[in-house]
């Protein structure tokens, strides 16, 4: 058997490049950094036109769109969750597959959304569940007729999303069991797994069928995969690989200071596939 693949990069340009202030100019910047694609969580206040002219111009690759948000001055973070919101959640997909469709996006993050205020999780936790099933079922099939994949990302709610429904690798596999559709999959952000259950290795192999997208970013300050904290990027890397992952890892983390300046883990990265490359 051949020696896997190097993994493949996409900036997450909500996260990245932030001193430029426009989505297209983002797209750009990553171009001119050396990733070969972008991931985006809601490019919705950005002119459709302007973000397919500069894919078309870097020639980078679009590969993650978040469903919108929904009321984000209620308190709203998704609305798959979210019993009594399905004409919404309807909606804001057909929003995005209107965007993933125009722009080739092949993966679109479906957002679950936050426990209502004032309603104990406990008491609202199987309701949820349910309608979160109903929706992925009924999104599986307006995905399916445009040949992308749908993703359900588990936050954790210790540190970033206290009222998120969705926490857990386990409860992520639960649901996407329950529902039962192939075009349905996990969102593996390394940061949240960690900061819920840690056991990675295990759980990386475990749930690795399921997993259709990944990210990184360190624990506990959500920095570049190289700065002081909890995980050792390099043995995670050197397990996806070995697990033979296809798919793109994308970088959704807080640069400490100027992103390009950041960067110096991709090249360390390159430079270890071509020493390897070169012991074999």
């Amino acid at each position: 058997m051949p020696p896997p693949p190097p993994l493949r990069f996409a900036a997450n340009v909500s996260w990245l490049f932030q001193e430029i202030p426009d989505l297209p100019g983002r797209i750009c910047a990553a171009a001119r950094a050396g990733f070969p694609a972008v991931e985006v969580a809601w490019p919705y206040a950005a002119d459709p036109g302007e973000v397919k002219a500069a894919l078309r111009e870097t020639q980078l690759e679009l590969v993650l769109i978040n469903t919108p948000p929904g009321d984000v001055a209620a308190g709203e973070l998704g609305l798959g969750a979210v019993p009594g919101r399905q004409d919404g959640f309807r909606a804001d997909l057909q929003q995005a597959v209107t965007w993933a469709r125009d722009l080739s996006c092949k993966r679109i993050h479906i957002m679950a959304g936050r426990v209502p205020e004032g309603i104990d999780r406990a008491s609202i936790e199987k309701e949820m569940e349910e309608t979160f099933i109903e929706n992925l079922r009924y999104a599986a099939d307006i995905l399916d007729q445009n040949g992308i994949v749908g993703l359900i990302e588990p936050i954790n709610c210790r540190i970033s999303e206290p009222r998120y429904f969705l926490n857990t690798p386990h409860q992520g596999a639960s649901i996407l069991q329950k529902v039962g559709r192939p075009n349905v999959k996990m969102q593996m952000d390394l940061y949240h797994w960690q900061i819920m259950d840690g056991n990675l290795t295990e759980n990386i192999k475990k749930y690795f069928p399921l997993i259709g997208h990944v990210q990184v970013a360190q624990v506990p300050h959500r920095n570049e995969p190289d700065s002081p904290g909890e995980l050792h990027f390099p043995y995670l890397y050197d397990l996806l690989q070995g697990l033979r992952y296809q798919g793109y890892i994308g970088c959704e983390y807080k640069p400490q200071g100027d992103t390009t300046a950041g960067l110096g883990w991709m090249e360390t990265y390159r430079r270890r596939c071509e020493d390897r490359d070169t012991a074999e």
